[in-house]
């Protein structure tokens, strides 16, 4: 059984850093991509990035490029999301996903993670 638990939210200051992390359980049988997805306040639930098991392969929203960046420890189990530059449309609830389908981890991933709350007041 696949499980994902999200860690890191908070409340911080536009401008502001937060490292999110994700530790993955039961990811022993395959090779799984990992990826977070958002979902901001009265919004659908949007991508945010994703990574493959080798750690190549990022992938970003066009809302995040250059802010946000993703990275995984394989020995640890882990998947972060380093995000800088923090502005108030960053608020949402952050979800942890995996997929062993490296084409469907942006889309659709089969494992989701409870969520963490960032909050960036304006």
């Amino acid at each position: 059984q696949v499980q994902l638990v999200e860690s890191g939210g908070g409340v911080v200051q536009a401008g502001a850093s937060l490292r999110l992390t994700c530790v993955t359980s039961g990811t022993d049988d395959g090779r799984y991509a990992l990826g977070w997805f958002r979902q901001p306040p009265g919004k659908d639930r949007e991508f945010v990035a994703s990574i493959w098991y080798s750690g190549g392969g990022t992938r970003y929203a066009d809302s995040v490029k250059g802010r946000f960046t993703i990275s995984r420890d394989n020995a640890k189990k882990v998947v972060y999301l380093q995000m800088s530059s923090l502005k108030p449309e960053d608020t949402a609830v952050y979800y942890c996903a995996a997929d062993q389908d490296y084409g469907r981890i942006k889309e659709n991933p089969i494992y989701w993670g409870q969520g963490t709350q960032v909050t960036v007041p304006s």
